[in-house]
């Protein structure tokens, strides 16, 4: 896991903050502004999912998008939540994890909602 303080933090993140909540390794992320934040005692964590078997970054063209029709296009502002992963940034669409790659989008994996 790779996590680092997140400055000037003033929101307070738990069960009914709003935000969109991931189960992650052993604790619950939360989904807010394009970070993956933590609560860890004093302070809030920005947290990425890491490249995994679980949730691999790699191309499957073949991905049948499931939440979207096949011509959206993922990015900022595009209607789905941004989740830090690995280097990149992928989607929140359906309960799993896409990737924008070239004509299609990539399937990162399925993420678990807490």
């Amino acid at each position: 896991m790779s996590c680092q303080t997140h400055k000037e933090h003033e929101h307070k993140h738990g069960a009914s903050c709003g935000h969109t909540a991931i189960k992650h390794n052993d604790h619950t992320d939360y989904l807010h502004d394009d970070h993956l934040h933590h609560v860890h005692e004093d302070h809030v964590d920005e947290c990425s999912l890491a490249d995994s078997d679980t949730n691999k970054s790699v191309c499957t063209p073949d991905h049948a998008c499931e939440g979207h029709e096949k011509a959206h296009k993922h990015g900022p502002k595009c209607g789905h939540e941004a989740v830090p992963h690995g280097d990149h940034t992928d989607y929140l669409v359906a309960g799993h994890l896409h990737s924008p790659c070239g004509d299609h989008c990539d399937h990162h994996g399925a993420v678990a909602m807490a």
